[in-house]
């Protein structure tokens, strides 16, 4: 299986990557995310604001239920309506942005997610296994299911798709 897929969208012209992966399969094994792209964009991550010019890249299902907002960053279309993000100038500066995801880790989630595979691929499931800390830090100190505990950190959990509600 191999599907071209042609993106024009804000922030890419004419860039072409390839699904070489059934979407959802085949993921390297230290890679487990917990929630989907349409779970996370159901719950309510970054503000609405991310992913709203890119619905033609993806299956149109991923946006029935989305909590968007295409033209400010709202916290209160997060989960737990608090902003638990970096504005992608701060991502920049930290040069943690790879050239062919331009909006950042999310996007190069939905993109594998989807079934892209890239040089990219063993640094993004770097950073997302060293959002344990956070884990481990809610774990630490809240109850079990605590959802009004460490909201910030369990918000950034659901960006990374870790599901915070769970722990």
């Amino acid at each position: 299986m191999k599907q071209k897929i042609i993106v024009n969208d804000k922030m890419q012209a004419d860039y072409v990557y390839y699904r070489t992966e059934p979407e959802g399969k085949n993921f390297h094994p230290d890679f487990k995310p917990e929630l989907t792209p349409k779970e996370m964009l159901e719950l309510g991550v970054f503000g609405g604001r991310y992913m709203t010019d890119c619905r033609e890249e993806f299956p149109e299902e991923w946006f029935k239920k989305a909590r968007l907002c295409s033209k400010f960053h709202d916290p209160e279309l997060n989960f737990f309506e608090i902003n638990a993000s970096k504005p992608l100038s701060y991502w920049r500066m930290k040069d943690w942005i790879y050239h062919e995801d331009p909006r950042g880790w999310f996007q190069w989630y939905c993109r594998y997610y989807f079934g892209r595979r890239c040089e990219d691929d063993e640094r993004q499931i770097k950073r997302w296994k060293a959002m344990v800390r956070h884990i481990a830090q809610v774990k630490k100190n809240c109850h079990s299911k605590e959802l009004t505990c460490r909201k910030k950190q369990r918000q950034a959990l659901l960006h990374w798709a870790y599901d915070s509600r769970e722990i």
